[in-house]
């Protein structure tokens, strides 16, 4: 029997290998990139109640009617030899649910679900965003519950929400390290990566802190009901924050503090360590300008130079082939004057 609404499935923990976000992005790049279609893929891995690991997964045949959602197709004898296929690889991987390309909940995914419930008594959901919008985990995890309505009338079956998070064995953190090493641009430094992904992770913790206000606002104007666990967690969050309006020891505000001053203090000095380090960063620059400068300046010299000695040499050359002419030239003519002389002798 699945599990009821009351049952559900806080405790659940789903852990997704990064694996599946780059198999997903690449099946849905090859079949339905450019379209309104989505991929359907079945997930494999381990379920052992408490936390579910997904560490693998292969995509499967699927189209639906774009108009009618009630008409679908998915190819499940080709799940069955895929499914014995990857078995006799890793015996540990066992099919746990399947995952599509969303980007939301569909009107066919309950029945889709069921189908799946053939393989496991409780099939995971997981859509997969593959063209996300804005920053944060691209993936949400769902399971299918029976609600039971207080009116009395029969259950129905909706999906529940469960956290998930992106989690690496230490030879995937490798892969990935080694990929993202590959693909970044040799132009920028690592100083700039380094502030780039701390500016991302500060508009990741932004976007959450916005959900949270939002949630805690609805929940005062009585729209949502109260959840002592998620008021605890938060509570536990907050608890962990440092507390930078403690009076002084002289007894004054909080402004004055020694927490405050000391954070100042560490603040300004790392910021002084920047500026320095800038200055001989832009000195350094400077000098290997200059440097550089020098160095064209005394190669062009020396390109000059070595220009005007093979003129030289040239002209040299062509002077020294041009005179032994001339000397045969004058030979020539003074031996045939003394024959001109002759002649007129016996004239």
């Amino acid at each position: 029997m699945p599990p009821t609404l009351g049952d559900v499935i806080p405790t659940i923990t789903v852990s997704i290998a990064p694996l599946i976000l780059l198999s997903a992005c690449d099946h849905y790049g090859r079949s339905a990139k450019g379209t309104r279609k989505r991929v359907v893929g079945v997930l494999l891995g381990q379920n052992s109640g408490g936390n579910v690991r997904v560490s693998n997964s292969f995509a499967v045949p699927f189209e639906e009617d774009e108009k009618d959602p009630a008409v679908w197709f998915l190819d499940h004898n080709y799940v069955e030899s895929m499914n014995d296929m990857f078995k006799k690889v890793n015996a540990r991987e066992k099919l746990i649910g399947w995952y599509h390309s969303g980007p939301k909940l569909r009107a066919s995914d309950l029945e889709i679900n069921e189908l799946f419930k053939r393989y496991t008594p409780n099939p995971l959901l997981v859509i997969i965003d593959v063209e996300p919008k804005e920053l944060g985990v691209p993936t949400d995890s769902y399971f299918a519950v029976e609600e039971i309505k207080d009116d009395g009338t029969t259950t129905t079956k909706t999906f529940v929400h469960t956290p998930s998070i992106i989690e690496a064995e230490e030879a995937e953190e490798i892969g990935v390290e080694h990929l993202l090493r590959d693909i970044r641009d040799v132009a920028v430094g690592s100083l700039t990566t380094r502030i780039n992904n701390q500016l991302q992770s500060l508009q990741g913790l932004h976007l959450r802190l916005r959900d949270i206000a939002a949630y805690l606002e609805k929940v005062l104007k009585l729209e949502l009901p109260v959840n002592h666990a998620i008021l605890g967690n938060l509570q536990d969050v907050f608890n962990l924050l440092p507390n930078l309006s403690t009076p002084s020891i002289d007894g004054e505000d909080g402004s004055n503090n020694e927490l405050a001053r000391a954070m100042s203090v560490k603040t300004n000095d790392q910021l002084m360590s920047i500026y320095i380090s800038s200055l001989i960063r832009a000195i350094i620059a400077f000098h290997d300008l200059i440097d550089n400068k020098i160095k064209n300046r005394q190669d062009q010299a020396e390109e000059k130079e070595k220009e005007q000695k093979e003129r030289e040499e040239k002209e040299k050359k062509a002077n020294g082939a041009s005179s032994p002419e001339k000397e045969g030239s004058a030979e020539k003519g003074g031996k045939e004057e003394p024959s001109k002389e002759k002649k007129g002798d016996k004239d």
